[in-house]
């Protein structure tokens, strides 16, 4: 049977979704040990307002790189697809993944509306680790960019002891990959990382500035 735009339920355990996209966002796992970092560029989010177990509300769905050149999924299209619940909540910014059978099935017209925020096809994921981010305080995140194609809410796993990697942490952390001159963007406080025998590492103003000081204020 078919579904009707918002509709959404599992089968055979995979959930079947079909609804309206709110946002498109990158989708990247950060790994913190102390002052150091990495990323690992995994697709994009893709928020869709739909229905699941009989209740309306907006599922996060992760997709992969090569599907989301091929659709060009932006805010308002209208997609379906089938995704499994997410095995480690930790890890994941998505509530649902391994996403297959997708379909565009409308294209919404390009918006009239002057950016901030950014709601067009997100570039790709090369082009987010070519831009480098700065932190974005979390609720100028939920409240003005968790629909813009710059912002981006990150899992973050931690590793405590560099000696024993079993000892770890998680947590959720929201950046920003937009221009500089963003008049949405605020920072919010600095963020520490723990580390081992109770020492603590603040990542200061300068590992921003530095990650995106090879762009123009426009840029």
């Amino acid at each position: 049977m078919a579904l009707n735009e918002g509709e959404i339920g599992g089968t055979g355990g995979k959930i079947i979704w079909s609804g309206r996209i709110i946002s498109v966002q990158p989708r990247i796992r950060l790994m913190r040990s102390f002052d150091q970092r990495n990323h690992n560029y995994l697709g994009y989010v893709l928020q869709v307002q739909g229905v699941i177990e009989g209740q309306e509300r907006i599922s996060c769905i992760g997709i992969g790189k090569a599907a989301q050149a091929k659709h060009q999924f932006q805010a308002g299209d209208l997609a379906s697809g089938k995704s499994e619940v997410v095995s480690d909540v930790r890890t994941e910014v998505a509530g649902y993944y391994k996403t297959s059978e997708l379909r565009l099935l409308k294209k919404t017209e390009e918006s009239a509306v002057p950016p901030p925020p950014w709601h067009g096809p997100p570039p790709d994921l090369e082009i987010y680790r070519q831009r480098g981010h700065r932190r974005l305080n979390p609720r100028t995140y939920e409240e003005k960019c968790g629909t813009c194609i710059w912002g981006c809410r990150m899992p973050v796993e931690m590793t405590i002891d560099q000696w024993n990697s079993s000892k770890k942490k998680y947590r959720f952390e929201t950046f920003c990959y937009g221009p500089k001159s963003c008049i949405l963007y605020k920072a919010g406080p600095t963020r520490k990382v723990p580390g081992r025998k109770r020492m603590m590492w603040e990542e200061e103003d300068w590992v921003d500035e530095d990650a995106v000081s090879h762009r123009g204020m426009d840029d």
